[in-house]
């Protein structure tokens, strides 16, 4: 009997000292989530979008959140009087009947934010795409809605190999002077005369294995010579999907997709001088432009001297600014990047002091950073670095000649701050006057009028609602235009995340994220943890900006992991190295590793959050993602599956071989060598532990679909236990919005309530009728 109490005993205390755990979510819990978006989405008042500037005017156009939805205002900023921007329930209505779909005029179909959205004319007129590449015009004045015709010419399989099966734009290019036409003939380059006359042949040697591409013919200023690419075609590939349940018919049917991947050959393309009026054909010798990934289109000189094009050679390590002259066709480097990893295609920026081929502003990484430097644009070399220090010139936004000035947009200028946050500037030609455009402490986007007069700043950070101000050019303060207000939001249980920081794999540089808790949280209790991956080398990706509501690559945005959150977890973002935005050294972790995706970073981070809060259980932690991100979250379990215990895959690019050529020669490098197998999800699948869900879209046209296949295959050959919802008819996002009837995220739900919980799921297929749906 003693024995029994002593056990009983011992049992009472190691309950009382063991950590409570959050309680598994019952269906009401499920549908509060999948409800979130919906719920809090009309809950903000002016929170305001980056304004757009009507061309030649002082007036500009902006939408902001108002009770039920969104509303479109003008404001002049000469006398500081707004008004709406036009009637936005007569656009409804238009809209309604052309897209066959109702709508009202606080809910325009358009994406959030506002980016697909510009005005035309004096603000009298909008263009909008309002789906996959569907674009539409309507007038503002009489309200007709119309599809834009797509666009006449010769698409490019990602850019670089032309899809032969659709012919080119061949219309007939005219002289500046009016008195040619200069187009394709049977594969070589023809003049004729403007009216009636006879077509004179200028080039002899273009064939169908080596033509000339007759949208990129480019007149000379003053008329007398053009020049053209000659193209050596590539390999055209194709990737084959089946339809397996087409809309309204039952057969199955075949769709195809002009799609290069990685190591196959692309289109050559080499620039070809052609005198008119002595129909000489100048050679531009190619040795400084031997093996061309692509090159830019032609453009010409002012005074027509010479012809300049940018040249990215394969393997993305030598990046060229090249002049040819329309003379002799001599070619020379005006000006260069090489790097031992890569050149960063994503940030290129070049531009033609004056239009005369005399100075250059070039952007490069050369020195570690990403900065602006002026060139000698007849010698070749650099004049002075226009700006340097530790941190990140993002876009240059205005060029002034005759002033000598540059506006451009930077981040990790200011010390103590979130390295991230983008702000602007002004500056000199020669590094002098650096002048801060913006003051506050936040993410900044800012908006010129045309004439520089005015300009809006609008900014915001996670836990700051956006703020609009209209300022004059000399950075005066006008008026502020709109405050946000989240009153509501705030009352129905919204918290900005925390913004948490920790030590990298280097022990010095700090990699920022953001941490989500449940909004009935409990520092008593235990969560598990839940990342939400994309570690892209193309951008950075934790959010830095207030509006919570639209969705992130790899994810939603706060709401998103709110509502994960919600279900009793932590849940986590992370910009581990690898990623963009940070020195060239914090980005040269992804050359030919994308499938490091930064987690040494990461679980360093893990740690250090957990080493401070003792309800983050880092005993249980799961990761999900899209695309990139569900390469990264299946690459968790098979590369460090003692840390990482469960994931949700979405469309993920599982081997870098199998997926686009654009993205991944970028980063992986040229030629495909074994650095690819090595960050194949599909040839490490043997080493997975864990529990893995992979989603995906049969119709998928972003990453093919086979690379989810090809895991499943040696997943199945390895023996090993899995899930796997294969979408029919759904693309790249297949089940990952609320909109699917919530169906992807409650799999998403399940999954992390059973494999971190330890709990189990509502049975759903016996609640037809309470199962939750999506408003």
């Amino acid at each position: 009997m003693g024995a029994r109490v002593r056990l009983l005993s011992l049992a009472l205390a190691l309950a009382i000292a063991s950590p409570a755990f959050a309680a598994a979510p019952d269906v009401a819990d499920y549908q509060r989530s999948l409800s979130l978006r919906d719920d809090w989405s009309g809950l903000t008042e002016n929170i305001a979008e980056p304004a757009q500037w009507i061309d030649g005017t002082h007036r500009f156009i902006y939408r902001k959140t108002v009770p039920g939805g969104f509303q479109f205002v003008m404001m002049d900023a000469d006398t500081n009087t707004k008004s709406p921007a036009f009637d936005q329930d007569r656009l409804a209505v238009s809209l309604s009947q052309a897209l066959g779909k109702t709508y009202n005029g606080l809910h325009l179909p358009f994406t959030e934010p506002m980016t697909s959205v510009s005005f035309t004319g004096d603000g009298k007129g909008l263009f909008a795409y309002l789906g996959d590449d569907d674009a539409w015009t309507c007038t503002l004045t009489d309200y007709v809605c119309a599809r834009v015709p797509q666009a006449v010419g010769q698409p490019r399989g990602f850019g670089v190999v032309r899809d032969l099966s659709i012919p080119a734009d061949n219309t007939p290019k005219p002289s500046p002077d009016g008195k040619w036409l200069a187009f394709v003939q049977g594969f070589n380059v023809v003049v004729r005369p403007v009216g009636v006359g006879a077509v004179t042949v200028l080039s002899t040697d273009g064939s169908e294995g080596e033509f000339y591409d007759p949208q990129s013919i480019v007149w000379s200023p003053d008329s007398q010579k053009l020049a053209a690419y000659r193209v050596r075609p590539g390999f055209a590939r194709h990737v084959t999907r089946v339809v397996s349940s087409p809309e309204g018919e039952l057969q199955p049917k075949l769709a195809t997709q002009l799609y290069p991947k990685p190591g196959d050959a692309v289109d050559i393309d080499r620039p070809v001088l052609f005198d008119v009026s002595t129909k000489q054909q100048i050679h531009v010798p190619f040795d400084l432009f031997p093996n061309p990934y692509t090159m830019s289109d032609i453009a010409w000189r002012a005074d027509s001297s010479a012809i300049t094009f940018e040249y990215d050679q394969r393997g993305h390590q030598a990046y060229r600014l090249i002049e040819a002259s329309a003379k002799t066709g001599a070619a020379r480097i005006v000006a260069e990047d090489h790097a031992d990893t890569f050149v960063n295609i994503e940030r290129r920026y070049s531009h033609d002091v004056g239009g005369l081929g005399r100075e250059l502003i070039w952007m490069s990484e050369r020195d570690g950073w990403n900065h602006l430097y002026l060139y000698d644009a007849k010698t070749g070399k650099v004049k002075n670095q226009i700006t340097k220090g530790d941190w990140v010139v993002r876009k240059v936004i205005k060029v002034d000649d005759q002033k000598r000035q540059i506006w451009f947009a930077a981040s990790g200028m200011t010390a103590g701050s979130d390295p991230y946050f983008q702000k602007f500037y002004r500056i000199d030609f020669d590094g002098k006057n650096l002048t801060p455009i913006t003051t506050a402490d936040a993410w900044h986007d800012v908006s010129f009028s045309s004439d520089m007069a005015y300009y809006v700043d609008t900014y915001s950070r996670i836990d700051l609602p956006n703020v609009a101000e209209l300022h004059s050019a000399d950075g005066a303060l006008v008026t502020e235009i709109e405050h946000g207000d989240i009153t509501k939001l705030l009352a129905a249980g919204f918290k900005a995340p925390e913004v948490f920081t920790a030590k990298g794999r280097d022990g010095k540089t700090d990699i920022w994220g953001i941490i989500v808790r449940p909004r009935n949280f409990d520092p008593s209790k235990k969560y598990p943890v839940i990342e939400n991956i994309y570690a892209g080398p193309h951008d950075n990706f934790v959010p830095k900006t207030f509006w919570p509501f639209g969705l992130h690559s790899g994810g939603d945005k706060v709401v998103g992991m709110q509502a994960q959150a919600d279900l009793g977890f932590i849940v986590v973002q992370i910009d581990g190295m690898g990623t963009m935005n940070r020195s060239k050294a914090f980005h040269d972790v992804a050359w030919k590793n994308v499938g490091d995706s930064g987690f040494p970073d990461r679980i360093l981070w893990h740690k250090a959050a957990a080493a401070k809060y003792p309800w983050y259980d880092i005993t249980r932690v799961g990761i999900y993602g899209g695309s990139a991100g569900g390469q990264s979250s299946l690459g968790a379990l098979e590369f460090y599956p003692d840390f990482y215990k469960a994931a949700v895959a979405y469309a993920g690019c599982f081997d870098n071989r199998m997926d686009k050529i654009s993205w991944n020669e970028e980063w992986m490098g040229w030629p495909v060598d074994a650095s690819y197998a090595k960050s194949s999800g599909v040839d490490n699948a043997w080493r997975l532990q864990g529990h893995v869900l992979l989603i995906v879209g049969e119709q998928d046209s972003n990453v093919d679909p086979s690379s989810t296949m090809q895991v499943v295959n040696n997943l199945i050959k390895a023996r090993k236990d899995f899930d796997l919802i294969v979408a029919p008819n759904q693309g790249h996002g297949a089940l990952r919005n609320v909109g699917d009837f919530g169906y992807g995220l409650r799999r998403q739900y399940d999954f992390f309530v059973r494999h971190l919980q330890g709990e189990a799921t509502p049975d759903w297929n016996a609640l037809p009728e309470t199962a939750p749906k999506a408003k």
